[in-house]
């Protein structure tokens, strides 16, 4: 099948650092089972390669707890506490474990969605918009939205309405996902490979702990992503004989979490809980990811509560145990035995080279066709 092929060119362009057999953490390189239906179409893809050094610095390539003494105990899989403005990271659970996004991706969807578009650019829904799967923010066919109210839609009510819709601004899922994958290529987030804008469950979608919060701590650069997650609603645009409506904020860490900066959550059967989102004390600021996590026997915005409670009780001078990145480390050339021969010095002129470099964005179309076919053909679950 068509897929089976691009989806591993995804993975080599999302992550093109080889590993050895002693890099990465056993039974971490790819999430979970069960898969969604949505991902068996077929052959499992290549999973991603573990980068030749873990993100972020030696420690974080730990498979378990990272300077986690006296932190509390909370129930997700993975999870990471970190500095927002540094970077310093303060503990972790399996921070580079891949594990499914579900709608937390969207804060990826948004990063890149505000990259590319004039957030007053308006954009014509669709039925095919509203005919999606899981949570939606409510557009509709025949409504016109700007895209800043589609970013609204996206991250106050988790819409996976709007999120097609962006999409199809920015040129198609094709385009979307391949813009997707180079900003995570961009920014060090080496563990995440979109399969969809919405974070609904595809071939090989996959992100973690580390990488959400390095997404959200980029993503908060941009006034209007951070302005966004603290608007308790905003008016919305009806359409036909809808009328307009108040769109609001679904986050309960905002709600009930004394100086939250916002939150993105998501959730399908396969991925199960994730959120990540920061919050402010004083003068400083911590972001909180965490994946594969339970509503019980506490729901996750008090589990990311706890964690957030005990970061900001730490010690500003506390030895980080890693550092979140907002860049692709640079990867040393490996060392040969044979230093190569001296050039020569000639008074020809040098031929250019016959093999031009290969352009990112068309590669990423190519990759990510064939999933989105394969997706589209068995149907797509998630709540958000």
């Amino acid at each position: 099948m068509r897929f089976l092929g691009v989806i591993a060119v995804v993975a080599a362009l999302a992550a093109p650092i080889t590993s050895g057999p002693s890099v990465g953490c056993p039974g971490q390189q790819v999430p979970p089972p069960p898969p969604a239906p949505t991902e068996v179409v077929g052959p499992a893809p290549e999973p991603l390669p573990w980068p030749a050094e873990p993100v972020g610095g030696p420690q974080l390539g730990g498979c378990g707890e990272i300077g986690t003494d006296g932190a509390p105990q909370v129930g997700a899989a993975s999870w990471v506490v970190a500095d927002l403005d540094s970077g310093a990271v303060l503990a972790a659970r399996a921070p580079h474990a891949r594990h499914r996004p579900a709608s937390t991706l969207k804060v990826l969807t948004a990063l890149v969605a505000l990259r590319n578009l004039d957030p007053d650019a308006v954009v014509g829904a669709t039925t095919e918009d509203m005919q999606i799967e899981g949570s939606k923010a409510g557009i509709g066919a025949g409504g016109r939205y700007t895209v800043r109210q589609l970013v609204a839609g996206l991250l106050l009510n988790s819409g996976n309405d709007t999120a097609q819709a962006l999409s199809r601004a920015v040129g198609g899922d094709p385009v979307m996902l391949a813009r997707m994958t180079a900003v995570a290529r961009e920014v060090g987030a080496l563990d995440t490979l979109p399969a969809t804008p919405s974070g609904l469950d595809g071939p090989g979608i996959a992100s973690s702990a580390y990488d959400l919060a390095v997404l959200f701590r980029v993503a908060m650069r941009d006034p209007l992503f951070a302005g966004t997650l603290t608007t308790p609603s905003v008016p919305f645009p009806g359409y036909g004989d809808r009328p307009g409506f108040a769109l609001s904020n679904t986050s309960r860490l905002l709600a009930r979490y004394p100086g939250s900066l916002g939150e993105k959550t998501g959730f399908t059967d396969a991925a199960r809980h994730t959120l990540v989102g920061a919050a402010q004390h004083g003068g400083r600021r911590l972001v909180v990811a965490l994946m594969r996590g339970e509503q019980h026997p506490e729901p996750m915005w008090r589990q990311a509560a706890a964690l957030l409670d005990w970061g900001f009780a730490q010690p500003m001078d506390r030895t980080p145990v890693g550092t979140l990145v907002d860049r692709a480390p640079v990867v040393a050339p490996t060392a040969t035995s044979d230093p190569p021969p001296p050039a020569v010095a000639s008074s020809e002129p040098v031929p250019p080279s016959t093999q031009p470099e290969l352009p990112l964005l068309p590669i990423g179309i190519a990759v990510v066709v064939g999933a989105t076919v394969a997706v589209v053909a068995v149907g797509r679950r998630s709540r958000s």
